[in-house]
């Protein structure tokens, strides 16, 4: 059985105290919850990252709702895996919950590439859409059958392009550039399509690839080019709003069979709490981030005018056809479906 958490909109930041004070989720049903093993919970980013504070405060409610009795143990920065080995890790149950990107686990489910597709998510109200609606339900059927259920989606922020070279306003300022990318075969046909070379480099390593010259530029979210200090080595920032960058919080299915209903029950319960937080926390930390960025006063900033956006979608339509037998039909259409709806709207920093 799938465990499909619903988000809600949180309607105010600064609202875990008010969660923090409902009764604990731990009830006499669950004797002998001390034994229950530590959830190790596995990332690849920084603690000061949105996953990464993410994964605190989940760490914090399943604390408070057992009553100590069951503890969520927090390895950041890639300490027991990195990014190509942490599903696989969670698969044989090496640790039991992760929280990575869509595009690494479309390395082993390629369904969840529909979520690299760019410009399919134009805003965030249709991020809200995808993660709660009918992307999101197919996305989570496809994990059972790989060890895997889903409890949530986690939000970073929208992806921007950057480089050392030079300007990214057109597609043809992307020809024979090299870009650091996540593993994707939607990725790579990206920028096949700029007549660029895609290299799957891990997170942890993005920065001295950057500044060796490994690679001529990537693309990330806001609090990554910030958190990482890619502004250092990255000169030109491209506000393009393509792509997203999100995370599906996976647990181990076996070890997810195993758990009492009230452990269950807190899980699920603090899962949906932190979500909240999480969701609300990324765009105010990415928000502040960009006012922080622009402050720095290293990169030279250039936002997509309405003209170029859609030079750089007339481009990139082929990555859908490309793609569509890897994703599948239903996903698709929900894409094109989801994608169409907002077409006429531009996300907004501010």
């Amino acid at each position: 059985m799938f465990v499909l958490i619903g988000l809600v909109t949180a309607v105010g930041f600064g609202f875990s105290s008010q969660f923090s004070s409902s009764p604990p989720a731990y009830d006499d049903e669950q004797k002998g919850l001390g034994q229950e093993p530590v959830i190790k919970f596995s990332f690849s980013v920084a603690e000061n990252t949105p996953k990464g504070m993410a994964a605190r405060e989940f760490a914090r409610l399943v604390q408070a709702k057992t009553n100590d009795h069951l503890k969520v143990e927090l390895f950041p920065n890639s300490t027991l895996y990195t990014e190509s080995e942490e599903v696989q890790a969670l698969q044989r149950g090496s640790v039991q919950m992760i929280a990575p990107s869509f595009s690494n686990i479309s390395e082993v489910i390629p369904e969840w590439m529909v979520m690299d597709l760019p410009f399919v998510l134009a805003n965030e109200e249709a991020v809200d859409e995808a993660f709660n609606g009918q992307i999101g339900k197919l996305l989570f059927q496809t994990l059972e059958s790989k060890k895997m259920i889903g409890l949530g989606f986690w939000k970073n922020g929208f992806q921007q392009m950057t480089s050392n070279q030079g300007p990214l306003v057109h597609p043809s300022d992307f020809r024979d550039l090299r870009f650091r990318i996540l593993p994707s075969k939607v990725i790579e046909s990206q920028f096949r399509q700029f007549n660029a070379t895609a290299v799957p480099i891990p997170f942890n390593q993005v920065y001295k690839s950057m500044e060796t010259g490994v690679v001529d530029g990537g693309e990330n979210s806001i609090s990554n080019i910030y958190s990482k200090k890619l502004y250092q080595v990255q000169k030109y920032l491209t506000i393009s709003n393509h792509a997203y960058l999100g995370y599906g919080v996976l647990m181990n299915k076996e070890f997810w069979d195993s758990l009492p209903e009230g452990s269950k029950r807190a899980i699920q319960e603090s899962m949906q709490e932190a979500t909240i937080w999480a969701n609300q926390n990324a765009g105010l930390l990415n928000l502040k981030q960009w006012k922080d960025l622009q402050k720095i006063g290293n990169m030279q900033i250039h936002q997509l005018s309405n003209d170029e956006r859609s030079e750089w979608m007339r481009t990139l339509e082929p990555v859908y056809q490309s793609n569509a037998s890897y994703i599948g039909q239903k996903l698709m259409d929900a894409a094109r479906e989801l994608r169409n709806k907002y077409a006429n709207t531009i996300p907004s920093l501010e």
